[in-house]
Order: C-alpha cells, then structure tokens, then sequence
C-alpha cells in the first residue's frame, strides 16, 4: 500500500528522493495514469509529475480528475503537492514556500468535482479547511528542521492561465485578500478532498507579481527560480516524509459523511 502522494509541479519533475523506483501505469476512468513509486527510508510514496515528466501540459489542460484518481486508487491517503507562485504580498518573498491555508478561485473551465455523471450523485464538498491543518503543522515542523524557510499561511488565487495576470488583476486579487496567486491549486485540492486525502501544497515563490515586480514575467524566470529552490524543496519533502506519522487524526478521511468515501474502483 502508498499511503504517501507527491504531485510535482513546475521544475519538480523526476522522483529522485525516493528509492527503488518503479513505474505504475494506473487505469482510471479519467485516462491511464503514470505514477513512479519508490521508498524512502523504508516508507513507500508515490510521485506524480503534474505537467508531466517533460513539462509537456499547461495548467488548465492538466488531467486533476485522472491524477487524482490514481493516487487513490494505489491507496495514497496523504498528498504533498508542489507548485509556483507569484506574490502578491511584500512579506511573502521568492524563496520562501508558502504553507497556503485557504484559496480563492478564478478559474474559467476546469471540471472540479467526481460527482457529475448521472446516477453517480451529486456532492457539496465542505472546503472550510480546503488545506489539511494536520498535515500543514506537520511540513512547517519539518520545514523548521531542515531550515528551509516558510509561511505557515496564506490565501492562493488560482487563474486559470496559461497566460500571466495583469497588474489591474493582481490589485483586485489583492484588495479581496490574496497572497499569492497560481494556476494549478484548484481543482486539484477539491477533487483531494473529494477523495478523502489530506492535501497539502507546498507553494514557493518565485517572483513578485505582475505590478509589484518591476520586470515583465516570463515562464524562464520561473523555472530559474524553482531550479534554484529545487534542493530545498527536495529537503522539504523528504523530510515530512520521513517524520509522517502512520495513522491520521484529521477529518479529511471522512470528508464525504453520510455519501461513503468514494470507491476504489472508481
């Protein structure tokens, strides 16, 4: 059983943290899935490459149902995500990851939830806490540990991209009260919560948003900044990993109530 999911997003694409890899090509009703599955110190998790290994799939074309389907479906119950962000707020500078606790949605056309099918039911997910606060706590200790530095909150605009924000767009952002702003949160942290995981991301800054920043953004620049953040995340993880304990406490697993979690064999 991989009871551990990390989804990777820009500039963490390969799974070396782990050991022992493998490939597993999951079927789910939502495409095949390829997920790398390793261990460790001795703990097995699964690494998914959001965009793919190459960086192949823009953020609003990404496959969120069928990737999290096949986390759940090998059994993950516990996801730590990684992803880009520009900030919106002056202390939350590039280099620090962003332990975000909340989100705001401004995406246009992405499918959000499981439950959309006739005869399959119809679901309102409660998103009061979208961020698991149990697995939050546990990467800001690990974060403390290895001394990489971190926000322990923050609210995270998600846009549907694949272009950057305007300056008039990031002012609005701002005067509703975010932080930092990216394009692959959402739908991933509803269709997490769907499934009953903890999900938790790991949202580094890697620039200033457009109108706070005095340069013109470029996807270079991003992939520069994350390059050069890589080992820390990579610290980051490996660490949480490594201090995760086996049982939850948290009420993600029973996030459906009443309906049942959702089945398996989706």
């Amino acid at each position: 059983m991989v009871k551990i999911g990390i989804i990777g997003g820009t500039g963490v694409y390969d799974p070396e943290m782990l050991d022992g890899i493998s490939e597993e090509q999951v079927n789910t009703d939502y495409g095949n899935i390829k997920v790398m599955v390793g261990e460790y110190k001795g703990v097995r998790a699964a690494f998914l490459p959001r965009h793919g290994a190459d960086h192949a799939v823009p953020p609003h074309k990404v496959n969120y149902r069928g990737n999290i389907m096949a986390l759940k479906k090998l059994g993950v119950e516990r996801v730590v995500a990684t992803g880009a962000v520009g900030s919106l707020n002056l202390e939350m500078i590039p280099g620090e990851v962003v332990l975000v606790d909340q989100f705001i949605d401004f995406t246009k056309n992405r499918i959000q939830t499981f439950y959309d099918t006739p005869g399959n039911g119809v679901v309102h997910i409660d998103m009061t806490e979208p961020y698991c606060n149990d697995l939050r706590k546990l990467v800001a200790a690990a974060a403390e540990a290895v001394a990489v530095p971190v926000k322990g909150k923050g609210t995270y605009i998600c846009t549907e991209g694949p272009r950057f924000e305007t300056p008039a767009e990031i002012k609005m952002y701002s005067a509703l009260g975010g932080e930092v702003v990216g394009m692959t949160s959402v739908p991933e942290v509803v269709l997490a919560r769907e499934a009953e995981m903890c999900y938790c991301t790991l949202a580094m800054v890697t620039n200033f948003a457009a109108g706070i920043s005095p340069n013109l953004l470029t996807h270079a620049e991003v992939l520069e900044a994350m390059e050069k953040n890589h080992a820390n995340l990579k610290k980051l993880i490996m660490k949480t990993i490594e201090t995760m304990p086996g049982e939850r406490n948290c009420r993600c697993g029973q996030a459906l109530g009443e309906l049942g979690s959702l089945g398996q064999g989706k």
